[in-house]
């Protein structure tokens, strides 16, 4: 009988080992030890899902690649914790689970399976491994290339969502919500036409509205900004290479500066053709911190690198310094002009804010703090960066030396006012022990240290992003 251990034996991937590694149980585990004193405010779920394949790839593996898999830490008010993780059942997975060994290849090598695969599968696997949300009481689990996937109450796969049939193409992993509306704002790119649409979903859950944005190519388009009144799009020479994609004949993603780079406004009220435009000169931009509007003016702050930071199939990056770092976008529609300034040097990125400020100004944010980012070496984040931007200054916590962060959410005090009343939370992975902890910082001072660290009952692997649910249990 081949065990897990024989199908994994000589697996060196670089994405697949140290803070990669899988894991290939399924636990749940009541009555989580408890170092400090959790705040009664933090009520609710903390659910983060990451890549974690079943099978060894059937060729090169990219990052963004593996099996979703959810952690989720459900805190009672009480200084109770209990955990529980579960992978995301895909068609895919579910097919290679029937065959044994994976037939989905990745973005570094995609291969079209065999015609019982797609039958049965699809032609790709929907991994919905990138972020978990609620919206409207569902949870769905989110990757940019495929519908998103309905999780229920017990962490467990309803299946594909498709809003009753409405939502037509993707669904970005980085919806954003309007604290006055309730309204979920995201969109879709795809490799083929049309390559964007922008989607509205009412407080309800209801898929109210969708536009075609018309862009005329298509570029791995990962995050987007709002605002009260406006949508802005960052059209960057990510090059998606749709037959690449198909035909395995040169990398599906690839940088080209030489097409130029532009950023889009879009009324919220208004259609994608009524999108106005100004060019800018190449960058790339994986995540953003928040947009508003002030002074007749858009502001956007978010993680800016050089170009696109990561490679896929045989591309390689030009530069060796490909660290992004957090900058600021002023938009004077009127004059047509973009200013770009630099707002902090630090290398990082997985910026957050709290989220009820989206659109609006905000004067606090968080980024995560680069421990290694290296060409050869990948990144490990190892704590986070906390900016007071009305201030201009910033303060940075480190978890420890050897350590592996991932994303810092904000978690709001119920009981508070300020903006920034509330606590960090992470998952923290001692990669010397093998051990990982959840560890909740003071926003208002985290000088102060941690106020508590839940041991968590294994190591979690490296995960993209999660969410605080307040008021789920």
């Amino acid at each position: 009988m081949t065990t897990t251990d024989d199908l994994w034996a000589g697996v060196t991937e670089p994405y697949l080992v140290g803070q990669y590694e899988p894991i290939f149980d399924e636990r749940e585990d009541p009555n989580l030890e408890v170092v400090g004193e959790l705040p009664a405010g933090l009520r609710g779920t903390y659910l983060r899902n990451g890549p974690n394949p079943v099978f060894p790839p059937p060729g090169r593996y990219h990052l963004f690649d593996g099996d979703g898999m959810l952690h989720g830490l459900v805190l009672d008010g009480e200084g109770g914790a209990r955990y529980a993780n579960r992978w995301i059942e895909s068609r895919g997975l579910s097919y290679e689970r029937k065959v044994g060994h994976a037939v989905y290849g990745g973005l570094s090598e995609f291969t079209i399976p065999d015609a019982e695969a797609c039958n049965e599968g699809g032609i790709y696997k929907n991994t919905a491994n990138t972020n978990i949300v609620r919206h409207a009481g569902k949870y769905l689990a989110l990757m940019e290339g495929a519908h998103p996937t309905e999780i229920d109450g017990s962490f467990g796969t309803v299946g594909e969502y498709t809003f009753g049939g409405a939502l037509q193409g993707p669904m970005t992993a980085h919806p954003k919500w309007d604290p006055a509306t309730g309204e979920m704002l995201f969109f879709g790119y795809s490799p083929f036409p049309p390559f964007l649409r922008y989607h509205v979903a009412d407080a309800a859950g209801n898929l109210v509205r969708s536009t075609e944005v018309p862009v005329g190519r298509s570029v791995m388009m990962h995050d987007f900004a709002t605002t009260e009144n406006y949508v802005i799009w960052f059209d960057l020479p990510a090059i998606f290479d749709g037959d690449a994609l198909m035909t395995g004949d040169g990398p599906s993603i690839y940088w080209a500066p030489e097409q130029g780079a532009r950023i889009g406004v879009m009324p919220r009220d208004g259609e994608g053709s009524d999108t106005s435009w100004i060019d800018v000169d190449p960058f790339y931009v994986f995540h953003f911190l928040n947009a508003y509007e002030e002074g007749g003016k858009l502001v956007v702050d978010g993680c800016r690198a050089p170009e696109m930071p990561t490679a896929f199939g045989d591309t390689t990056p030009v530069s060796n310094d490909i660290r992004p770092s957090l900058w600021r976008w002023e938009i004077d529609q009127v004059a047509g002009t973009v200013k770009d300034t630099q707002l902090d040097d630090q290398p990082g990125d997985f910026p957050r804010i709290n989220d009820a400020y989206n659109g609006r100004k905000h004067r606090w944010g968080t980024q995560a703090h680069t421990g290694e980012w290296d060409v050869d070496k990948g990144v490990r984040f190892d704590g986070f960066i906390q900016y007071d931007l009305e201030k201009g200054t910033s303060a940075t916590h480190v978890y420890g030396l050897n350590h592996s962060a991932g994303e810092t959410v904000f978690a709001a005090d119920p009981d508070g006012t300020a903006e920034n009343d509330g606590w960090l939370i992470n998952l923290v992975t001692d990669l010397s022990e093998g051990t990982t902890e959840f560890v909740v910082l003071d926003a208002r001072d985290i000088t102060a240290g941690p106020v508590a660290r839940v041991k968590m009952p294994r190591r979690v692997p490296f995960g993209f992003h999660g969410n605080w649910m307040p008021g789920v249990v």
